[in-house]
């Protein structure tokens, strides 16, 4: 009933800002516009199309919000009013009020206001669509960012997750693809780490680690979390000094180059995700400053991915094979991991591959399109039967933003020229002497651990079979052993004749 209740309302929505006339543009549909409007006569949609498209998603709350995050970062798909008035749902999303956010900090920490912060400013410096940030000071003169959770946000995702999950089994019910995309685990995969971003503590655990990945960076810096006050509801946090990544005309008055900053933030991306396996996966604008000394900030850690061994090495093997224009390579690499059937022909996936990605290449970032390039891909990947990896959402979604951020940063920027001598150098430490010393140096550990216990474990292993079993391989191991000393013996023997014989000749030649 509930999952009822929030498509009608998403219906109400739509149709209040006037959102059917994007549906109704079609010409298959045109002829709905004429009772429509008798219908609704009374709603005001005077407002520009971007301005009431941007107020619907606000209104459905924040997984429409986030969906509007996205697309206000490819504008290279989306036109250019709504472009710029999605991007505003990246950091101002409306706040909720003041007085909750103070009564939220005093239930959680037991105490006033003022016997936790130094000073505390009421108006919010960002809101989003889970929480939002007040600037503040600590009573040791320490200058704090403090992230408070929206009161009452998880029934509204609850039920946000529940249509979606609805929606994802009619596709796997009645439509042909369905099964193969996999929409309910993708779904799940959603719910699993919209779920993530409501418990702060995690997202505080998050941030350490990303911070820990890049001490000293030249590239990055984290903000420090302050333990002490943070948990699921509240976290306190290093407050950072920088200027928006949006904000080009800023970024280009303090002396900043924008290309070195696009390069810069491709090279963070690989590091994150070849390097450690564990990658910031909301990196719109909205969450990004730079330093003044043109370093990136990062912020708002709720949404973080994670890749196993198998999965970077497969990766980064593809992206090489990619840029390399190896594209039986990448075919290969598809069906070794499973992603494409094991019957699927090399030759004609191959074939399939080099048609979609041939024409990308020896192209500035500004002339490709990633959005026909991936419907290209999908047809293909239909034809083939490959199925779609759940665990690869975070990481395609990240993708996207890269590519869009890249887009406002240098439109000339190069994606392939600037990943290339990464991952090939990254490779070549993964599969050479250096990655193999790495690997025993990583195992060492497990194995020091494991090697005294091989006795007991042995032992267990034949105290579990019964005792003739045990007689059976016994002798077993006795035959065999005996066949094994006549061959020794035989060996020796002969090894002692030709021993022999060569010391004979020896002494023969020296007289």
């Amino acid at each position: 009933m509930l999952r009822f209740f929030r498509l009608i309302t998403i219906i109400y929505v739509a149709l209040r800002f006037g959102l059917d006339e994007f549906i109704l543009a079609h010409k298959s549909t045109r002829w709905l516009i004429f009772p429509l409007k008798l219908v609704l006569f009374t709603r005001n949609t005077s407002a520009p199309r971007a301005v009431r498209l941007r107020l619907a998603l606000e209104s459905l709350g924040p997984i429409f919000v986030k969906f509007g995050q996205m697309l206000s970062t490819r504008r290279d798909l989306m036109p250019a009013d709504i472009a710029e008035e999605l991007a505003k749902l990246q950091d101002q999303v409306p706040p909720f009020p003041s007085a909750q956010a103070v009564a939220l900090i005093e239930k959680e920490y037991g105490k006033k206001l003022l016997e936790v912060f130094a000073s505390f400013d009421v108006t919010p410096i960002a809101s989003a669509s889970v929480a939002q940030v007040h600037f503040a000071e600590l009573h040791d003169g320490r200058k704090v960012a403090v992230k408070i959770l929206r009161p009452g946000i998880e029934p509204i995702i609850n039920h946000d997750i529940a249509l979606l999950d609805a929606g994802a089994l009619l596709l796997e019910t009645f439509w042909a693809d369905g099964k193969r995309l996999k929409p309910r685990e993708v779904v799940a995969e959603f719910n699993k780490y919209l779920h993530d971003e409501l418990d702060l503590m995690r997202e505080a655990a998050s941030a350490s680690e990303l911070r820990r990945n890049f001490p000293d960076s030249k590239l990055l810096l984290v903000p420090e979390m302050y333990w002490d006050w943070c948990n699921s509801n509240v976290m306190v946090m290093e407050r950072m000094q920088g200027i928006p990544i949006s904000q080009i005309a800023a970024l280009k008055e303090a002396g900043i180059s924008l290309s070195k900053l696009a390069s810069n933030g491709v090279e963070i991306f690989y590091t994150q995700v070849f390097r450690d396996g564990f990658f910031h996966a909301d990196m719109h604008p909205g969450n990004i400053m730079v330093a003044a000394d043109g370093r990136y900030i990062a912020l708002d850690f709720g949404i973080m991915g994670t890749l196993t061994d198998s999965d970077k090495n497969y990766l980064a093997q593809n992206f090489i094979a990619f840029f390399n224009r190896d594209y039986k390579r990448v075919a290969e690499l598809h069906i070794e991991s499973g992603w494409a059937p094991a019957q699927t022909r090399v030759d004609e996936l191959e074939a399939a591959i080099r048609s979609v990605c041939e024409p990308i290449f020896a192209r500035p970032l500004s002339e490709v399109s990633f959005g026909r390039v991936l419907l290209k891909l999908f047809q293909t990947s239909r034809r083939f039967g490959i199925e779609i990896q759940p665990q690869l959402v975070l990481l395609q979604k990240t993708l996207l933003n890269i590519e869009g951020l890249g887009l406002q940063l240098d439109p000339n920027l190069d994606l392939w020229k600037t990943a290339k001598p990464w991952l090939e150098r990254w490779m070549s430490e993964q599969i050479g002497w250096r990655g193999f010393l790495r690997s025993l140096k990583t195992e060492a550990p497990r194995y020091a651990t494991l090697l005294p216990q091989i006795p007991r474990l042995l032992h267990q292993q034949l105290a579990s079979h019964n005792i003739e079993h045990i007689e059976t391989a016994f002798k077993m191991m006795l035959t065999q052993q005996a066949q094994r000393n006549r061959l020794l013996g035989v060996g020796v023997v002969l090894l002692a004749a030709m021993l022999g014989v060569a010391v004979f000749i020896a002494l023969k030649m020296a007289a």
